[in-house]
C-alpha cells in the first residue's frame, strides 16, 4: 500500500519484456506540468482573459522606464560624427530594411519567453522534483530553483541594460545627425517604438507577475500566449517603422 505522500501513478507505456515506462517523478512532473498549463488556459479564457490588462500595463511601464533611461543615455553619450543611414530619410525604406529589424526583436523575445520558461521549470517543476530526492541531491535541487530564477533576473536586467545603452547611443547619433533633441526624435519614433517594447516586454512583465503572486505553476501558458500576442504586434511594428515612423520625423525636420 502507498503512503500518502507518495506521488500518485502515471500509466506508462508497456515496452519488450513489459518493463513499465514514464512512472519516474520526473516524468509526473512533466505531467503535472502539462496539466497546469492546460488548466491555467482554460482559468484565463473562463475569465475572459482579464489577465491581459495587468500584463499590458506591466509591459508598457517597464516600455516607459527604458524609454526614460535611453533618453538619459542620449543625453550623456558623445555622438559619434561618422555618416549614418537612417530607414526613410537618408534612403527610402524597402522590405530589406525589415530584416534586421525583425531579426534583433526575435532575439529580444526569446530571450523574455525563456525567462518565461526559466521560472516555470525553477518555481514549480524543480520543487516537485526535488521532493523524490534524499541526501545531498535533494539540497542541489532545493537550491537550484532559487539559483535559477536568480540567474534569470540578472540576465534579464543585463538585457535591459544594454538595450538602453544600445538605444541611447543610437539616438544620440540620429539626433546628433538630424539636428533634433533626443526627445524630439524619441516623440517622433514613438508611433511604432512604444507597441514594439510592450510585445516585447509582455513576457517579463508575465513573469514579474507570477512570481510576485507565487504562480510558477501558469508561467508556461503565460509564455504561449505572450509570445502569440507579440509576433503579431512586432511585424505591425515593423511597418510603422520602415513606412509611418518616416513621414512623422520628416514632417518634424
Amino acid at each position: 500500500m502507498s503512503s500518502v505522500s507518495d506521488p500518485p501513478e502515471v500509466p506508462g507505456k508497456t515496452v519488450g519484456t513489459g518493463a513499465v515506462i514514464g512512472t519516474r517523478r520526473e516524468d509526473y512532473v512533466v505531467v503535472q506540468g502539462l496539466r497546469d498549463t492546460r488548466a491555467t488556459l482554460a482559468m484565463w479564457h473562463a475569465d475572459r482573459w482579464r489577465v491581459l490588462l495587468p500584463w499590458f500595463a506591466g509591459a508598457l511601464a517597464v516600455a516607459i522606464l527604458l524609454l526614460g533611461a535611453v533618453l538619459v543615455v542620449a543625453h550623456l553619450v558623445t555622438p559619434d560624427p561618422s555618416p549614418i543611414s537612417i530607414i526613410g530619410t537618408t534612403h527610402d525604406a524597402s522590405l530589406k530594411d525589415a530584416g534586421p529589424i525583425l531579426y534583433r526583436n526575435s532575439l529580444v523575445l526569446a530571450l523574455h519567453s525563456m525567462a518565461c520558461v526559466a521560472g516555470f521549470i525553477a518555481g514549480s517543476s524543480l520543487p516537485m522534483v526535488a521532493e523524490s530526492k534524499t541526501g545531498i541531491w535533494r539540497r542541489v535541487h532545493d537550491l537550484a530553483g532559487p539559483a535559477a530564477i536568480a540567474f534569470v533576473a540578472a540576465a534579464t536586467t543585463f538585457s535591459l541594460s544594454t538595450q538602453a545603452y544600445a538605444l541611447g547611443a543610437s539616438v544620440a547619433d540620429q539626433s546628433y545627425h538630424l539636428g533634433l533633441s533626443p526627445l524630439a526624435l524619441l516623440l517622433s519614433v514613438s508611433a511604432h517604438a512604444i507597441p514594439e517594447l510592450v510585445a516585447l516586454f509582455l513576457p517579463l512583465s508575465a513573469w514579474l507577475i507570477a512570481s510576485r503572486r507565487d504562480n510558477w505553476h501558469h508561467l508556461m501558458a503565460a509564455t504561449f500566449v505572450t509570445t502569440a500576442i507579440a509576433v503579431p504586434i512586432l511585424l505591425v511594428a515593423c511597418w510603422i517603422e520602415l513606412y509611418v515612423s518616416p513621414k512623422i520625423l520628416l514632417a518634424i525636420l
